[in-house]
């Protein structure tokens, strides 16, 4: 039974021409863009209908808001002095992962008869409920390809990381109904370059002994942690339990990041004082061994923000289509109708672009597994540099009520950041484009036969490649890394809504960030088909 509505007649005034929060929803049936990309490349229907439903009811939204308003509390010590090096959550974080979970937000990309793809499409339609959690969920479907690897490690890990069951209790991985992992690999003197990691590792019979820092620890209450450290031979990879049969791994929490966003999720810096370890891969191998769960996340940060520009933009659009200004709807103004519209190209862009890359992970072909390594790249670069500004635009859209923690904005706005940090920022991520278009033949080939495939038919779109390659015949210099990588990702976006969306949609994507129609802001431009474009956002009701 739904709760009576609140009272609009007060005493000194009637409210009015205040939109009503948006409420329950259905992140998968309201979202024609996410059907249209995910079902052409064969996701899990059912599993996604359902969990457009589960993510968009109003008990969940109520869950991401307790979860971000009671942040992550750090419990060192218990009252005699003994440490606990725990994490608290707020009952609301629980309910989300136990849901996340259930619906298969980390093994339907590994299940039989699974796919990536859908995977995806749980990763996009979270972020639009509460993006912090994606960041325990994301690394423990991350981790998979990684002990799938090491059997004799991951014959016991495997089963509980892909059992469907979150079992936040503190036990060993073998008393277990599931488990999550995380990752431990930054520290303060390197960043990005792991390579200057200073954490040893000694061995002891057929495990190791962990001593070190970490100045990053995504997910502190995980079940165990990738982490690298320098053994006899070089940076090496491990796994490192939290918690053993004997009780508690020699895992110190040393503090909770204070973060600007991502509030619901806690970060950690840590130390290992003689953890227990195992190895995962051989001795000095530790990047080459870690690289393919970084690859894996990747593809989520590439997604992620595609979820954060539709939530913004769904917010906005449902403001202006409730609110009145001038005499008007202001969804009814034509300059409103521009700027949107502008917006809506992006978002669409960053979706298509991300299931076009999540779609060769599913790929068993080579060419196609290569496109994915420098595709993942590009599409995680482009859609996080677009996501702030496009935040920040949908957010002026509300005006003052924008600024405002009654709204999700700001929360949206403080997450916008994050992923293009998460796993590169964008100086890594462009070297490694040109690295990999340098190392690998397949890749650039594989790529390019994408955008030939494209250019068929759209002699606009083909111009626009040609003018890129004639300005970049080889892979582009060192300083250069960032304007090749921006425009090689606009052709890509276009070449992936050619494949799938309308042309209102393709060849306003063309017109407008592959030519000089466009300023430099949202809605500085002209000759969009903005009633097409907008009516692919759905019916606000």
């Amino acid at each position: 039974m739904e709760p009576p509505a609140p009272r609009s007649e007060l005493i000194t005034h009637k409210v009015e021409n205040q939109p009503n929060p948006r409420g329950a929803r259905d992140l998968w049936h309201e979202d024609q863009p996410l059907r249209d990309n995910a079902l052409a490349q064969g996701a899990d229907k059912v599993n996604l209908s359902l969990a457009g439903q589960s993510y968009g009811c109003a008990s969940l939204q109520q869950a991401a808001h307790d979860a971000r308003r009671d942040v992550p509390r750090l419990s060192m010590f218990d009252r005699t002095g003994r440490r606990l090096d725990e994490v608290l959550f707020h009952p609301g974080y629980h309910q989300i992962m136990s849901t996340a979970t259930s619906l298969g937000y980390v093994q339907s990309a590994w299940q039989e008869g699974g796919s990536h793809v859908t995977h995806a499409a749980h990763v996009y339609m979270l972020s639009q409920l509460e993006p912090g959690l994606c960041c325990p969920l994301t690394m423990s479907y991350a981790a998979v390809p990684v002990l799938r690897a090491h059997p004799d490690i991951g014959t016991q890990w495997m089963p509980k990381l892909l059992s469907a069951k979150y079992d936040p209790t503190i036990r060993s991985v073998g008393a277990k109904t599931g488990a999550t992992l995380g990752m431990a690999m930054t520290e303060k003197q390197g960043g990005s370059d792991v390579r200057a990691n200073t954490t040893h590792a000694v061995q002891e019979g057929d495990h190791y002994r962990l001593t070190g820092h970490k100045w990053f620890c995504s997910a502190p209450m995980s079940d165990g942690f990738l982490t690298l450290a320098q053994a006899k031979s070089g940076l090496t990879c491990f796994l490192v339990p939290r918690w053993l049969d004997a009780g508690r791994n020699s895992i110190n929490i040393q503090r909770l990041k204070d973060k600007m966003g991502n509030r619901a999720n806690a970060s950690a810096e840590i130390e290992y004082h003689d953890a227990l370890a195992y190895r995962l891969g051989e001795e000095g191998a530790g990047v080459r061994t870690i690289i393919e769960m970084v690859h894996h996340t990747r593809l989520d940060t590439a997604m992620a923000p595609a979820g954060l520009m539709r939530a913004a933009l769904n917010e906005a659009h449902w403001w202006v289509s409730h609110r009145t200004a001038f005499q008007r709807k202001l969804i009814d103004q034509p300059l409103m109708r521009t700027v949107l519209a502008d917006m809506a190209l992006d978002v669409e862009g960053a979706l298509s672009l991300a299931m076009m890359v999540a779609g060769a992970f599913d790929s068993t072909d080579e060419s196609a597994r290569a496109f994915a390594r420098v595709g993942v790249a590009l599409a995680k670069f482009i859609n996080n540099k677009r996501c702030v500004p496009l935040i920040a635009e949908a957010m002026e859209v509300l005006g003052g009520m924008g600024y405002v923690e009654d709204t999700p904005m700001p929360m949206l706005y403080r997450e916008a950041p994050l992923n293009g940090i998460w796993e590169g920022s964008g100086n890594v991520i462009c070297l490694d484009i040109l690295r990999s278009l340098a190392r690998e033949p397949l890749a650039a080939h594989a790529l390019n036969a994408v955008l030939d495939d494209a250019c068929s038919g759209n002699p606009r779109f083909a111009q626009a490649v040609g003018v890129h390659r004639a300005q970049w015949p080889a892979v582009a210099t060192e300083a250069e890394a960032r304007w090749f990588a921006e425009s090689l990702a606009n052709l890509l976006t276009a070449a992936a809504l050619i494949k799938g969306a309308p042309s209102a949609i393709s060849e306003g994507y063309i017109y407008s960030r592959l030519g000089q129609a466009r300023g430099g802001v949202y809605g500085a431009i002209g000759g969009l088909d903005s009633d097409a474009i907008l009516a692919r956002l759905g019916d606000v009701g």
